[in-house]
């Protein structure tokens, strides 16, 4: 593949061209598999370049070097889209290497989770009909400055906290309100548990903690603009509870 701009012959198809400083792609799709990754670079609609990288899982020893294997995986996977320098990333697939994929790369990216495309259209394809939709305001400040209210005591101690902090990381949550802790519930033995629950009519969710008998609603703002968008940052959060180990999968 020759760089749009000036022609230079590009090493690999879709790279950023040094020679004039342009991007030959402004999107980078993902999929994660247990043995593999394809990655699939993106120009407005059109597929300009595939890529698959592979790995070995630790089958044996999944503990420590598991952990290893699943660093390096996503490491190389983040170092091909590097190369690409494109303006968003999008994935899905294996949580553990998506996750730290995503911990190695500072461009915009969003998870795609498996309920968004219960229509069954591959990863690809469900981007490529999406991307022309009106995107989301991102918002560019840090988790702690997104959690206000009036009540600031949360339930489940540090594990709650962690909740917070999992939603408030979320780039389209502009603010968390704390609610107040209803202490009437049934009893559990789980621990804390999480859930982000169905969006209302602007795009924003209810953040609900539950630990024993205890139960908080919280209220999150996000930049939605509408039900159909808020429920797509809802499966999101729900999918970040659920890699927190906050949630059920």
């Amino acid at each position: 593949m020759d760089c749009r701009r000036c022609g230079t012959r590009l090493e690999k198809p879709g790279d950023y061209c040094l020679t004039c400083n342009t991007a030959n792609c402004d999107g980078v799709v993902i999929e994660f598999r247990p043995d593999r990754a394809e990655v699939t670079m993106l120009e407005e609609d059109a597929v300009v370049g595939r890529t698959t990288v592979t790995t070995t899982p630790e089958r044996e020893d999944p503990g420590e070097r598991g952990v290893v294997q699943v660093r390096n995986f996503a490491g190389r996977v983040a170092d091909e889209v590097r190369r690409k320098r494109p303006e968003t990333v999008y994935a899905a697939g294996e949580r553990d290497p998506l996750r730290e994929a995503r911990a190695q790369l500072h461009y915009e990216f969003y998870r795609v989770p498996e309920a968004g495309r219960r229509d069954g259209a591959g990863l690809v394809e469900w981007v490529r009909e999406r991307r022309g939709e009106r995107s989301l305001a991102v918002v560019d400040a840090a988790p702690a400055e997104k959690i206000g209210g009036t009540h600031s005591t949360l339930i489940g101690g540090r594990t709650g906290r962690t909740a917070i902090r999992t939603v408030a990381e979320h780039p389209h949550v502009k603010k968390i309100v704390p609610g107040p802790i209803d202490a009437g519930g049934t009893g559990s033995r789980t621990g804390l548990r999480a859930k982000a629950t169905r969006a209302d009519t602007n795009g924003n969710v209810r953040l609900l903690l539950r630990d024993g008998s205890s139960v908080q609603e919280n209220r999150v703002v996000t930049t939605a603009m509408d039900r159909e968008t808020g429920e797509r940052v809802r499966e999101d959060l729900n999918e970040a509870l659920v890699e927190a180990e906050l949630r059920e999968a």
